[in-house]
């Protein structure tokens, strides 16, 4: 009990903590209209805003160097490949009635329990714990890039792989559908 008692609780927020719980409801917000909003283009700049509001919420918790990881990768190439990937393949601009499937109730509820099991998880495992943001020494560079280059080295290729396999792939689309025009 000294550890958790020491430490303002829910009904004394930090301006800190109301500040992560904003971002939070913009990036939850900029999330639901990507996956709800048919035209594809609009899908992948509402992407960018969810996940620079990720980038954020790690700025929030002084862990700048994930937050500039996050912007670069995710916000810069991932993005960037998702559009050329959307352009390369002559992708529909406007609203597509096939960005509908029909299953939007199931995903709802799939998703409503994702998000439930995911929270309870997190809850209880975070239950007692507090970040001290005055001295964070666990999310500094050093200490990350140790557990990404030891631990992560084979995930993070795998994915510069398969992004490099999405793009060949809309490259190859692309030419297909050209040369079967003439």
């Amino acid at each position: 009990m000294g550890l958790a008692a020491s430490h303002p609780g829910f009904l004394s927020p930090t301006g800190v903590e109301i500040v992560f719980v904003l971002v939070g409801l913009v990036t939850l917000g900029a999330a639901l209209v990507t996956v709800t909003t048919k035209q594809l283009v609009h899908a992948a700049l509402w992407l960018v805003a969810a996940l620079g509001g990720i980038a954020v919420e790690y700025l929030l918790l002084t862990a700048e160097f994930i937050a500039w990881v996050q912007v670069l990768i995710y916000v810069g190439s991932v993005v960037v490949l998702l559009l050329f990937g959307l352009m390369l393949t002559r992708a529909p601009i406007g609203r597509s009635p096939d960005a509908d499937s029909g299953n939007r109730w199931v995903a709802l509820a799939v998703a409503a329990a994702a998000a439930a099991t995911l929270l309870t998880v997190v809850i209880d495992a975070f239950r007692s714990t507090w970040i001290d943001l005055d001295d964070s020494v666990a999310g500094s560079t050093e200490v990350t890039g140790i557990a990404l280059f030891r631990h992560w080295v084979l995930p993070f290729e795998a994915l510069s792989v398969l992004l490099l396999a999405a793009l060949v792939g809309a490259i190859v689309l692309s030419r297909r559908q050209k040369g079967s025009d003439r």
